[in-house]
């Protein structure tokens, strides 16, 4: 048998090799872009919950005019949908009186689709007082 023979089995081979590995590598990307939408979401929301926390928590603000900032920084950012999950409370965080900002929220798991409640993040911030 020469070897014009043996490798005459292999012809084609080339095509069936770069479709899978691109199937893989297309499939790695999208991974990674994916998770990239998840974080950025989840930064934004924690973010907004930050914020909303630290603007309750100012002297002459109570808490449900963090709820409405907070409601209206995830809106402008993200949607309407990210914003349907907003509580706040008063509380302690590390021996001081603080706000509690807590935002549930969708978790893109496939594009922007995935579990409704699958995102929960907490922002808190001192209580500033007068005098």
């Amino acid at each position: 048998m020469s070897s014009r023979e043996s490798l005459s089995g292999e012809t084609g081979s080339a095509v069936a090799e770069f479709t899978l590995v691109a199937t893989l590598l297309t499939l790695l990307a999208l991974a990674v872009v994916q998770l990239a939408l998840a974080l950025h979401i989840r930064n934004t929301v924690l973010d907004a919950a930050a914020e909303g926390a630290r603007y309750a928590a100012l002297a002459d603000n109570g808490l449900s005019d963090g709820v409405g900032r907070t409601r209206d920084l995830i809106t402008i950012a993200l949607g309407g949908t990210y914003a349907t999950g907003i509580a706040a409370r008063y509380g302690d965080f590390g021996g001081h009186p603080s706000v509690e900002m807590r935002v549930v929220a969708p978790l893109p798991l496939f594009g922007l689709v995935g579990p409704n409640r699958g995102l929960e993040v907490v922002g808190h911030a001192a209580v500033e007082t007068v005098g």
